[in-house]
């Protein structure tokens, strides 16, 4: 029974320093974003420039790495 407790008690206990954290985060993040918001927004152009490449590799990283598919659609005249 009281290992029963200790674990709700502790269960409780991380949910609570959860919910801490997140509100403290949130906090945070408006006071920076509110006294920073020309730095923010200045960068914005050059984090789309960076996203780019981020998600060229990530959309393309089906088409296989070693180019069988792309040579074998060669060789048939691209045919299917």
């Amino acid at each position: 029974m009281d290992s029963e407790k200790t674990s709700r008690s502790s269960g409780r206990v991380k949910v609570r320093a959860g919910a801490v954290l997140l509100a403290f985060l949130a906090i945070a993040a408006f006071l920076l974003l509110s006294e920073h918001r020309a730095h923010v927004f200045g960068a914005l152009p050059y984090l789309l420039l960076l996203l780019c490449p981020v998600l060229h590799l990530i959309l393309h990283g089906g088409h296989g790495t070693n180019g069988e598919e792309h040579e074998g659609h060669a060789r048939e005249g691209g045919k299917r």
